[in-house]
Order: structure tokens, then C-alpha cells, then sequence
């Protein structure tokens, strides 16, 4: 059976082996309606391509079988040689042109898009592999995004990822990658909406954070973000923490970094009441789509709201009892 190396970003088709758990998230929220910026997905059929026609795939396993569990410089070793692999293959021409093609698709003058890692073995709720494959922000132009998507592919290989599979017993072989991407959405705040308190356990709670920029310094643990607790039935504000936010990500011409939050911003209020609102809202449907509760990439931009990703919240306490203390 032939498969697509590229699907559109709501395709039936973008199933969890063919474009990863993050992509098969996002399609799910696009399928629903769900606000989420446009773009495509680079399906694992097309990793499985560069690997074939650059005759990596026999090496590849060789060198991740060398890896000792007890030995984190072996991780190393083999994620350094594994990746110059990568570094040398070519995209076969014909993927290349089908990826231009879908890219100049999402608007003219070379749009800014970030490029995710998307793997197929990531996002599941007994495991958690977020952060361990790489992500592109503000990637512009055919060959810069040719050039994020093998960059994509190569951190399938990163020392993390390859200790973290080896000690669950995942086999290099039965590991794959696909590669969204999307419209960069230029945020002027971003966050995370969790749909059940990950701390307490209470499910009858959302958990926000909300800092300036994009959400890279939140997920990188560069800011301290606005902290608000939500009662999820009624909408009422519970508890609310307003950080200090020194820093924010911001985009550039190319790529994106850290600046200073300006001064009469560190303290303010990220969101308003209503926007909060509007977060609370899109959380209890895409809850309800999941049939659990989940972990939300969030960004604004001039008021407008976007989802960005969605997985299940791992290792979620149980559902506290009644005299359970206080979060803060």
C-alpha cells in the first residue's frame, strides 16, 4: 500500500503511526474546529524514505544497539555518530519538491512557520517523550525548511531520547518521526492550560500559566509565568499568582530569542478576565474531545486565541480527598 509522504494538517489519515503523537493530536483538534494554526505533516513515510535511499537504517541500528543503559557517555557516542549520518543524507528530490510545494501553499513571501518534531512513540500516557525530539520557530523559506525538517529527523537520534528508549526496552528499529508544519502564530502571550490540577490531582480545576512572548521561555523554564487556578465548572478564579517576568521570547527576521520583558509589563496581568474565560472554554472541549484530562500549548495573538498542542497529563495524581491543603 502506498502511503503519502504529506497530509494535510485535518486528514483522517494522520494517524499516530503515520505522523507521530503530536501530529495525531493536532489533527484531531483541526478535525474538531478547533483554533489552530494551518499547516501539514510530514509523515513518517517520508523519514522512512531518506533513510532508505541514503542506506542509513542498517547503521543506524548497529550503532543504537552499542548503547549500555548503565553508561550515559554511550548515549553520546552513538547520538554524535547516528546524527553526522543524518548531516550527510540528501532528501530525494521528489519529497523535497512535494514539501516546497505544500510550504509555499501556507502563503507568499516565504511565511514564517515552526517546524516540530513529531515521533511516534511520544505523548502516549504511560510514557512521557516531550522535549526529547527538536522544534524550529520561525523557519523562513524553501530550504530552511528542508533544512529544520532533517534537523527534525536527526534529534530522533539525541543522547536523551536514545537513553530514555533504551531503558524502556523500545528497539532503534521500531522507532519513526514525522515533522509538523505550521504557521508561526507571532504571539504576543503564550502558556500552558492544564484541564486538572497536575499538582493536587483536582479535576474540577484548570491550572494556567501566561507569560509574555512566545511560549518557548515557558517551556524552557526560562520565566517565571502568571500562575491562575480556575474552577472549571463554575469559571471563578480560585488563586491567582502574577510573576515577576523578566524575560519573553521574541521572533526575528530568522529564528527567535530572550529579551527583557519591558518594565511596565513584569508585573501586569498576562491575560484578562475574558480571555481567561475564552481559555477555560477551549479547555473543557478539547478535555471532552480527549475524554481526559490534558496538557495544552496555548498562544495570542491581537486577542485571538490558538492551540498549538495537546497531549493527556502524565502521571496525574488521584483525585484528592476533601481536606486536601491548599496548591499555593
Amino acid at each position: 500500500m502506498l502511503y503519502s509522504p504529506v497530509l494535510k494538517l485535518d486528514s483522517p489519515d494522520a494517524t499516530l503511526e503515520r505522523v507521530g503523537g503530536k501530529g495525531a493530536s493536532l489533527a484531531r483538534l483541526a478535525a474538531a474546529g478547533l483554533p489552530v494554526p494551518p499547516g501539514f505533516h510530514i509523515t513518517t513515510h517520508a523519514y522512512r524514505r531518506f533513510v532508505s535511499e541514503n542506506r542509513l537504517a542498517g547503521a543506524i541500528v548497529s550503532a543504537a544497539l552499542q548503547v549500555q543503559t548503565d553508561d550515559p557517555a554511550t548515549f553520546e557516542r552513538v547520538s554524535r555518530r547516528i546524527q553526522s549520518l543524518f548531516a550527510q543524507g540528501t532528501i530525494p528530490r521528489n519529497l523535497a519538491d512535494v514539501i516546497r510545494q505544500w510550504y509555499g501553499e501556507l502563503g507568499a513571501d516565504n511565511p514564517a512557520v515552526a517546524v516540530r518534531s513529531s515521533a511516534t512513540a511520544e505523548d502516549l500516557p504511560q510514557m512521557s517523550f516531550a522535549g526529547q525530539q527538536d522544534s524550529f520557530l520561525n523557519v523562513r523559506g524553501d530550504e530552511h525548511v528542508l533544512a529544520a525538517v532533517k534537523r527534525c529527523w536527526a534529534s530522533l537520534w539525541t543522547a536523551r531520547a536514545i537513553g530514555y528508549r533504551a531503558r524502556q526496552g523500545i528497539h532503534p528499529k521500531d522507532v519513526s518521526l514525522a515533522v509538523v508544519v505550521q504557521q508561526l502564530v507571532p504571539a504576543d502571550a503564550a502558556g500552558i492550560l492544564f484541564t486538572a490540577n497536575p499538582v493536587t490531582g483536582a479535576r474540577d480545576q484548570m491550572i494556567i500559566n501566561a507569560a509574555w512572548g512566545l511560549g518557548e521561555a515557558i517551556v524552557g523554564g526560562h520565566v517565571t509565568p502568571d500562575t491562575l487556578i480556575v474552577n472549571k465548572q463554575t469559571g471563578a478564579m480560585a488563586a491567582q499568582e502574577i510573576a515577576d517576568k523578566e524575560v519573553m521570547t521574541v521572533r526575528l527576521s530568522e529564528g527567535t530569542r530572550e529579551e527583557p520583558v519591558p518594565a511596565d509589563r513584569r508585573t501586569q496581568a498576562t491575560l484578562t478576565p475574558p480571555q481567561v474565560a475564552e481559555l477555560v472554554r477551549l479547555g473543557a472541549q478539547i478535555e471532552q474531545l480527549f475524554s481526559q484530562p490534558m496538557d495544552i500549548e496555548w498562544a495570542m495573538r491581537d486577542q485571538h486565541l490558538f492551540i498549538v498542542q495537546a497531549r493527556p497529563i502524565t502521571a496525574l495524581p488521584p483525585v484528592p480527598s476533601r481536606a486536601s491543603p491548599k496548591p499555593f
